[in-house]
This record gives structure tokens, C-alpha cells and sequence, in this order.
């Protein structure tokens, strides 16, 4: 039996409207999630070793305000990607289609406008403004690329707080030489389906429930389900490549993305060997070299995931003064073979959450950065050319302790970047101040750090009077009514350390009740942290660097007033770290001498642990906030 035409209409219409309706999804997606991914697929077509299609179609529900950053509106190209389709479409709540934008009606800018070493680097954009909540939008795109050395990898969840109703990832390949390899991360914590022929192999999942970050979860990328893709023979820049170990890419990337491009003019040669003259070791004249890249460089961000992993030859970033990190870094290795210093290209995957490559799966999609390395007496230094304050051999929280591949020309080689743990991230605070019988305070502190602590407070050195004043008022929050009369600063490259000197004082510090004077000993270092409890914690968690923290502090009581109560000694000892703390009263003078240290470690640690860690922090977070009481005498 057939139906009427406008019945066939109005069932497809109303079909078509529940599809992406988001007042009818099911409560297993919406819960703990600020979006939903209706649909997440890619088609990957490998045509040849010379062409790569890819495809895809991203249709995403925005539940609230925190959902639109997973709304996807950009995509980046060069000279050798072709963005051959884009468009846009954005639905009402109810699923009815409100606004289509179409590539005439996408921004298209420089990647990095204004640079003409970077003019092929671009990228297609569209700003959109969400009117209501929820709304959903459908982004499609459609590129072709000779480079097949550079397979987008599949998440089937992007993040944190995002569900997904139906994920599809497909290759299909023109032949057997063609056939793709995948590596499978963390699949076990979905149902999945995976389907394979003799041209294609496709994935599927459906209903993925959103994952809530807690408390010091482990970084996404180490729990989160994906797919990472290659295939061994590949064409990647302008050149053909077999790659099955990370010695192999190491060779091929020093023989054909890097061969020819750290030449140099003769009058820049001439000009570093007349800057290192007379240094006789190899890293004193490395340290030369930094200094005069960081004085006569500046840094230009370009995505490696744009402009790929080839750099802008040494000759151009010298005429230019500028550069990206491959540039600057390719340049910086220019200049030290100029001067008889040898280094390594070494490319890593950097940020906040420390990413190691992988030992078994060797590709070139993997990392974001490139940096520098100097072999020197059986030890790796690493430099950061884009920074242009950064000590030498000092790379802050932003590349360090993870795996990196080093470009050798005798082979690439996995090696770890400089670790800052536990006491590595050292700061010591040594104050005295005066407790007044009104309950004010004054005094001075001396703040020394290094590691990842020195990252946090060197930028002090550049900030404005006002900005620093700021700060100490922020990170001295406990004290009201802060005034700083006058700080110092002093930044020693040469160790790494940062010190910090500051007089202040503040009136109603401590409490006055009857005769009786009440305060907390610890007033420059009172960590109050104590991690959120959960009922049923889903996630391990992980502390990625430790630190260790001592403070010294002498206090000096008003006269009229004597100790009648004061802390006893405290020593704690776990496997998350330790805290010891002491009080003596010293009566010649009538002060108080504190110390106390508090060291937590690196570790990663299953869920059942996490209360465990909780009584810690919640034990010495106690004990910072420890009083002593003084009485008036009679």
C-alpha cells in the first residue's frame, strides 16, 4: 500500500525534526554533560600514497553555556590541503533548522597575519553567537591532502562533560600496500563495533556516557577511548617515506623535512664564531647562542597540525628575525653547528598535561611542538627557542618530564625531557613579623623558588607595580587588609632560582577576645587545599609533579601578653607524601620560632586511594591553621 505524497512528506518531516531534537534525548547522554555529540564520523578515503580524501560530520547538541567550546566552527589548512566543502547548520532546540552558512560565508585569515613566511598557513572560521539553549550545530567539511604521512586519529569522546550518541570512524584504501595500521587506546571502557573488509575498515559506537572530571583526574588523553592511524608507506611535504621505528622516522625526517635547510649566510657565521670566541666548552658557547637567538628572534605560533613538521630553512628565519618553533629551533641548530656545538631537532607533544609518544606506534602525528636538545658529557640540555626569557636548559611545566622524539641522523630516539618533581618544585619562605596587642601584623618574607615554582613567579620581574602588589595580595589572601610597602625581586638564570623580598603589614590579623589574643602562626604559606569528596569516585587520580614547600618564621609577641596555649609537634608520614611541623618559644625575647615542610609526590593512584590522599591534605591543612593563644598578663 502506498501513501499519499504529503503523507510521505510529513512523515519524513517529522522524522527529520525528531533527529535533532534536544528537548527528547535520553537522560543517559544528558547527564553530567554540557553537550551531546548527535553524530561524530569521519571518512578517511586513501586513494594513493599522493591522495587523501578526508570527510566529516560533526552534529553536536549544546546543552548549556560551558558546551560551546566543544561546538567546532574552524578548520585550518596550507598549501598542500585542499578544503574542496564547509558548511554550517544550526537547529533550535526543537530541531528546526534556523541558519545555514556556507563557505562564502566563513572568515578566511592567516594563520599568523602580517608574516610573509607563513602566508600558505590559513584558516576558515565562522563566529557564531548561540541566541537560546539548547541548540544544536552541524559542521561538515570536506578536504584533500597529499600527505598520508599525517592520518587524523579518532577520539570517540572529546573531552570531559561531553556524551556521544553515535560515533563512526571509516578508512577505506585502494589497495592491500595501502592498508592502514590502528593502534587502539582505552577501548575496553566502550562497547564498540568494528567492521572489516578487504578496502575498508569502519568503527562504530553508540550511546557513549559523559565522563565528569573529578577532582585531580588523570589528563583525558591517558583514559579517554581513540583510535591513533597510519599507514607505513606515506608521502608526506613533498617526500615519500617508510616508516616502521622511531630510529627510521628520525632518519627520514633529518634526511629529507631538515636536509639542506640549516645553511647560512657567511656574515652570520662569522658574526657567532667572533660572539664565542675564546669559549673553549661546547655548552658555554651553546649558552651564547640561546642568549642571542632570544635577543634578536621574536616567536610566530603556527600549529604543527597546519604547517606540518618541516621548518622554514635557517637562511630565511635569519633574514627575517622571526620564526615559528620548527623555525626558531632549525635556526638555533644552524647557529651552534656554526660554532662547533652539536644539538638534535626534538619534537614533543606539549602543554599542561604531560603526553609521552608512544613506544610502540611510531607516526608523525604525533606532537605539537618542536624544541632543542645539546648533548653535553652524557647529558641532554633542552632548550625552548620561541621563549625569550626562559634560563637556558630550563623548560618550565609546558614541555617537561614526557617522552620526545630527538632527530639524529643515525636514527630517532625516544628520550625523556627534564623531570621537575617532588622537591625538583622547591620553595622556602623565611619571615619574621610582630603580633601588636591591636591584632595587627608586620613584618618581612623572603620567598625562594625553583622548578616548576620559578615557572609561576619569575613573570613577576615584567609585571607593573601595581600587577605585583596584586598578586602578593591574592596569594597572601588570608591576611586582610594587606598593604606592601616595598618588594625586590631577583631572577638568577644561572641557577634557576627566583627570589623575592617583600615588607608588609596589616592591621586586624589576629582576634582579640576579653584578654586574650588569638592567631594563625602560619600566615605566609597556610595551604588550606583539601581535595572535594566524592561518595562514588569513578576516576584514579594522579599528582603530576609533587612539590616540597619549607617555611621559617620568626614571631615576635607584644610584651604585655604570654603564651597560654601553643600547638604541640607534628610529623606525618605517607605514601602521598609527608609534613612536619615545630613551635619553640624562645622567653629571652618573647618570640615563637616555626618551621614546618610539607612534600607531596608524583603519582598516579587507583580511586580507592583518593580518601586516603584526602586525610593528608585534610590533616595538614588542620595543622597550617593552627593558633596559639596569648593571655594578657596580670
Amino acid at each position: 500500500m502506498r501513501l499519499p505524497v504529503f503523507l510521505c512528506f510529513l512523515f519524513f518531516s517529522i522524522l527529520s525534526l525528531a533527529q535533532y531534537q534536544a528537548l527528547a534525548l535520553d537522560e543517559t547522554l544528558t547527564k553530567n554533560a554540557n553537550a551531546v555529540l548527535r553524530l561524530d564520523q569521519m571518512e578517511i578515503e586513501i586513494h594513493s600514497k599522493k591522495e587523501m580524501v578526508v570527510k566529516n560530520k560533526q552534529v553536536i547538541t549544546v546543552l548549556n553555556r560551558l558546551g560551546n567550546r566543544h561546538a567546532r566552527t574552524a578548520l585550518g589548512y596550507d598549501s598542500s590541503k585542499k578544503i574542496k566543502a564547509i558548511e554550517i547548520i544550526i537547529y533550535d532546540k526543537l530541531g528546526n533548522q534556523i541558519e545555514k552558512i556556507k563557505k562564502k560565508d566563513f572568515t578566511d585569515v592567516s594563520a599568523v597575519d602580517g608574516f610573509s613566511l607563513y602566508l600558505d598557513y590559513r584558516q576558515l572560521y565562522y563566529d557564531y553567537t548561540p541566541i537560546s539553549y539548547p541548540y544544536t550545530l552541524e559542521f561538515n567539511y570536506e578536504y584533500i591532502t597529499p600527505d598520508t604521512g599525517s592520518i587524523p586519529s579518532w577520539y570517540f569522546l572529546g573531552g570531559f562533560m561531553k556524551s556521544v550518541e553515535k560515533s563512526r570512524y571509516s578508512i577505506y584504501y585502494a589497495n592491500s600496500a595501502l592498508k592502514p595500521i590502528i593502534h587502539e587506546k582505552n577501548l575496553e571502557s566502550i562497547r564498540f563495533e568494528k567492521k572489516e573488509t578487504g578496502s575498508s575498515i569502519v568503527y562504530t559506537a553508540e550511546n557513549i556516557g559523559a565522563i565528569k572530571q573529578e577532582r585531580l583526574s588523570p589528563t583525558f588523553g591517558k583514559i579517554a577511548p581513540r583510535l591513533m592511524t597510519k599507514i607505513n608507506n606515506f608521502h608526506y611535504k613533498g617526500y615519500d617515506g617508510t616508516i616502521e621505528s622511531w630510529s627510521a622516522m628520525g632518519t627520514w625526517i633529518d634526511e629529507k623535512l631538515l636536509a639542506g635547510r640549516d645553511e647560512l649566510n657567511e656574515a652570520t657565521i662569522l658574526e657567532v664564531k667572533d660572539l664565542t670566541s675564546g669559549i673553549e666548552d661546547d655548552l658555554e658557547k651553546a649558552k651564547k647562542i640561546y642568549k642571542y637567538v632570544q635577543d634578536n628572534t621574536r616567536y610566530i605560533s603556527v600549529q604543527i597540525g597546519i604547517g606540518g613538521l618541516q621548518p622554514i630553512s635557517a637562511i630565511e628565519v635569519d633574514r627575517v628575525k622571526y620564526g615559528d618553533c620548527k623555525g626558531l629551533s632549525n635556526y638555533t641548530k644552524a647557529l651552534l653547528k656554526a660554532v662547533g656545538v652539536d644539538s638534535y631537532y626534538a619534537v614533543v607533544q606539549a602543554g599542561a598535561d604531560k603526553v609521552d609518544f608512544e613506544e610502540d606506534f611510531p607516526d608523525l602525528a604525533q606532537g605539537n611542538h618542536v624544541i632543542l636538545t645539546i648533548p653535553h658529557k652524557g647529558t641532554y640540555y633542552w632548550i625552548d627557542c620561541t621563549s625569550q626569557v626562559l634560563p637556558f636548559g630550563y623548560i618550565g611545566s609546558f614541555t617537561d618530564d614526557r617522552k620526545v622524539l630527538i632527530v639524529k641522523p643515525e636514527g630517532g630516539e625516544l628520550v625523556r625531557t627534564t623531570s621537575y618533581v617532588d622537591d625538583d618544585n622547591y620553595q622556602h619562605i623565611g619571615a619574621s613579623y610582630v603580633i601588636d596587642s591591636e591584632g595587627g601584623i608586620a613584618g618581612n618574607a623572603t620567598i625562594k623558588t625553583k622548578g616548576v615554582r620559578y615557572y609561576q613567579h619569575f613573570r613577576l620581574n615584567q609585571d607593573p607595580k601595581e600587577d605585583v602588589i596584586k598578586h602578593y595580595k591574592n596569594q597572601w589572601n588570608n591576611i586582610n587588609n594587606l598593604k606592601v610597602s616595598e618588594y625586590s625581586l631577583n631572577d638568577d638564570k644561572a641557577e634557576v632560582t627566583f627570589s623575592e623580598t617583600v615588607s608588609l603589614n596589616a592591621t586586624n590579623y589576629a582576634s582579640l577576645s576579653g584578654n586574650r589574643i588569638l592567631f594563625t602562626v602560619n600566615a605566609f604559606n597556610n595551604n588550606d587545599f583539601v581535595p572535594d569528596r566524592y561518595r562514588n569516585r569513578k576516576l584514579p587520580f594522579e599528582i603530576q609533579r609533587g612539590f616540597l614547600d619549607t617555611d621559617e618564621f620568626t614571631i615576635e609577641l607584644p610584651k604585655e601578653y604570654s603564651i597560654e596555649a601553643m600547638p604541640k609537634e607534628r610529623q606525618i608520614e605517607t605514601e602521598f607524601g609527608s609534613y612536619e611541623v615545630a613551635y619553640t618559644y624562645v622567653p629571652e625575647n618573647n618570640t615563637v620560632k616555626y618551621s614546618r615542610s610539607l612534600l607531596v609526590k608524583k603519582g598516579y593512584y587507583p580511586k580507592e586511594k583518593y580518601s586516603d590522599y584526602r586525610d593528608f591534605r585534610k590533616e595538614t591543612a588542620r595543622l597550617d591553621d593552627a593558633q596559639i593563644v596569648l593571655v594578657k598578663n596580670q
